[in-house]
């Protein structure tokens, strides 16, 4: 199997992952338990800029020419637990830019289960070089505006019409 497989796919400037729901997932009653979203939802943000580097390899190198060591931290989110998931349940994770700011990016991410949304947030994170926030490289900066109006183009789970910061 290809990394690709395990990574998703960036597809209208929105990150798209299947995750299989695992009996080490849940809780005593079977359902996901609700920090295991967390945790499916960090591998979507992981995956989405691992591909968008992957495609962008110069341009990742050149964020690490401007900024050596950087990464991205998340500096808040919220969340809004909507439906439970269950053991054997294949989970689709969407990770799309909503905003791209200076030195942050805003997240939309939704998991769904065919198509019914179980659990949404936004999520803030803050590029980070030399342990101090730093402004976004711009060329990276550029490649997330990019995805972000590709991604606001069209509509549906993953389409939310709004920001925060």
């Amino acid at each position: 199997m290809s990394d690709g497989a395990l990574d998703g796919e960036i597809r209208d400037g929105r990150h798209v992952m299947a995750v299989r729901v695992y009996y080490e997932d849940t809780d005593f009653t079977g359902i996901v338990y609700h920090a295991n979203f967390l945790r499916f939802m960090e591998r979507g943000r992981t995956n989405y800029l691992r591909l968008l580097g992957a495609d962008q390899r110069a341009l990742f190198q050149e964020a690490e020419r401007q900024a050596p060591g950087f990464a991205f931290v998340v500096r808040s989110m919220t969340l809004e637990f909507l439906r439970p998931a269950r053991m054997d349940d294949v989970l689709e994770i969407t990770t799309e830019p909503v905003e791209v700011k200076g030195a942050s990016v805003t997240l939309a991410q939704h998991v769904t289960r065919d198509g019914e949304v179980l659990v949404e947030a936004h999520v803030r994170v803050a590029f980070v070089s030399g342990g101090r926030a730093r402004p976004i490289p711009k060329p990276l900066r550029l490649a997330m505006k990019a995805d972000q109006e590709a991604a606001g183009s069209s509509s549906g789970p993953g389409a939310t019409g709004s920001s925060q910061s």
